[in-house]
């Protein structure tokens, strides 16, 4: 899964990102569920990656929340 930039975030509506947090807080679990079970991932940055977006998209939800918007 591609990283998403802070501009693509900026285009979604609130629902979607927060659907999008959910969704990949969900496949972080997974592959930390992988990482226990197996010892080691298929693709060990997969899981910076994914903690970056999450950690971006919260962050653009609260910038937005202090707007006001």
């Amino acid at each position: 899964m591609p990283a998403l930039t802070a501009e693509e975030i900026r285009k979604m509506s609130r629902e979607e990102r927060a659907k999008k947090i959910v969704e990949l807080r969900a496949e972080l679990m997974k592959l930390k569920t992988d990482i226990k079970a197996k010892g080691k991932v298929e693709n060990p940055s997969a899981l910076r990656e994914l903690r970056r977006s999450i950690a971006r998209l919260l962050t653009i939800e609260r910038e937005e929340e202090l707007r006001g918007g």
